[in-house]
């Protein structure tokens, strides 16, 4: 577990140092490259041939939906994730769970755009929206609506982009993580109210020091 935690903070701060545009160099366009997972993926594309001053998307391969390739490809190569951040506007969309990328797009300190969802992480209740990423409708009905207002108003854009920059870099660290998990699973613990019975093949591991947990996590009642 410890060189998965190690690895998301080297994932975390080499995105930002990989960063190579300042905002006002950056394109005013959303920038999105993934498979066809989800339908409103598929409708993505649909909208950027609508208003092609406003995106660069394009989908990396087919799974789900090869039948319709020829009306929503072609397909494009994979590009290094920090290319997206040449871009001032990132877009979060569903595949077949919640994307996992997001921590790393609010992270560039490019603006989201956050695609409503039934699915939930566990740091999303302590996001808010309109001051760390835009929101949008499932459907994306409203979606160029908010990048007209993204592009109409500079300054409020990069101001939400830096503060889900910041909002990365204070709750979704390896430190976080592990405290989110120590607070989840004492949370668990206590509803606990049958036997635990230990069964053959387990063994205890013993920690070899004890230290205090003092997060304050604003958790979904998933219990």
């Amino acid at each position: 577990m410890a060189s998965q935690f190690i690895k998301v903070m080297l994932d975390m701060l080499s995105v930002q140092g990989n960063v190579r545009d300042k905002w006002e160099n950056r394109h005013p366009k959303i920038f999105w490259r993934g498979r066809d997972s989800s339908r409103e993926r598929l409708k993505l594309i649909e909208i950027s041939r609508q208003y092609p001053d406003l995106f660069n998307v394009s989908l990396t391969n087919f799974f789900f939906f090869r039948n319709e390739m020829e009306k929503y490809g072609p397909t494009s190569k994979h590009v290094s994730f920090y290319d997206f951040f040449d871009y001032k506007y990132q877009i979060n969309l569903d595949g077949t769970v919640a994307a996992y990328r997001f921590p790393y797009l609010l992270a560039g300190g490019s603006l989201v755009f956050k695609q409503d969802s039934k699915y939930y992480e566990f740091f999303y209740n302590n996001l808010k929206s309109n001051m760390h990423y835009i929101p949008i409708k499932q459907d994306l009905s409203d979606l160029i609506e908010k990048i007209k207002w993204a592009v109409e108003n500079d300054e409020e854009a990069k101001t939400i982009g830096m503060h889900g920059r910041d909002f990365a870099n204070d709750n979704l660290l390896p430190k976080n993580i592990f405290c989110y998990h120590v607070q989840l699973f004492n949370e668990y613990s206590k509803k606990v109210t049958s036997t635990v019975e230990i069964v053959e093949g387990m063994e205890m591991v013993k920690s070899s020091r004890r230290e205090k947990c003092n997060c304050n996590y604003n958790m979904k009642d998933e219990l």
